[in-house]
């Protein structure tokens, strides 16, 4: 059972160090301001749609846990955390990115990741 938990840390560790900076490449600079809507999925079938939401908001949740374990484990915790913030969908959850994006450490770590890939900063409102 150790052995298991150990793999599960290494793979999350590594995910972790390839997965964050490749999805935060590849936002755009105004996703976290809170004056742009975002729609996500508009003018597919609603199959499709809900099939889709129900992937993105599981996905969001694994992302949350594992996020969560990194702030014990190694890992990219709070970064994690934040992806999986914004993969689930819940009320005020606009609100809750933007708080979470706005603080100095927060910011300053995402845009420097947005910087080596030559990526704008990240806008957000005022």
């Amino acid at each position: 059972m150790l052995a298991w938990l150990a793999a599960a840390s290494v793979v999350g560790f590594v995910g972790s160090l390839i997965g964050i900076p490749w999805v935060l490449v590849r936002l755009p600079a105004d996703y976290f301001d809170t004056r742009v809507p975002r729609k996500w999925m508009t003018g597919r079938h609603p199959v499709l749609r809900t099939a889709g939401l129900v992937a993105k908001n599981i996905i969001g949740v694994v992302f949350l846990l594992a996020g969560i374990a990194m702030l014990v484990l190694p890992g990219q915790g709070v970064l994690t955390i934040l992806i999986g913030i914004s993969l689930i969908d819940f009320p005020g959850k606009h609100r809750l990115e933007a708080r979470l994006v706005s603080q100095r450490l927060v910011l300053n770590a995402i845009n420097s990741v947005r910087q080596k890939f030559g990526r704008p900063p990240l806008v957000l409102a005022p």
